[in-house]
């Protein structure tokens, strides 16, 4: 059984970092293709930034250059360093691991509980 549990979120001013961690078990972190998705009040669920088994890694434009995907292999745990907070990254952050041989998306992907990250001005 795949088990996501986030943490790290918080309330920051505009400016500030945060760093998530999502710590995997039933699933192996370094073999499968991970990311995070974040979801804003009124808004759909929308992909941040994913890695995948060979270390590629992928961001929407709207953190590139601010955020950081990582992950630990000995911790089995996922992390996602966020650098530079605007009030626009305001929303429940998810980890999602993908199923199979596929990466997460918002139709399939094993998911966490969700962290709320909340940034002020």
């Amino acid at each position: 059984q795949v088990q996501l549990v986030e943490s790290g979120g918080g309330s920051v001013q505009a400016g500030g970092s945060l760093r998530l961690s999502c710590a995997a078990s039933g699933y192996s972190v370094s073999n499968g293709c991970m990311g995070w998705f974040r979801q804003a009040p009124g808004k759909e669920r929308e992909g941040v930034t994913t890695i995948y088994a060979n270390d590629y890694t992928w961001y929407a434009d709207s953190v590139k250059g601010r955020f950081t995907i990582s992950r630990d292999n000995n911790k089995n745990t996922l992390y996602l360093q966020m650098n530079s907070l605007k009030p626009e990254d305001t929303a429940m952050y998810y980890c999602a691991a993908g199923r199979r041989f596929y990466c997460p998306n918002t139709d399939s992907a094993y998911w966490g509980q969700g962290t709320q990250v909340t940034v002020s001005l």
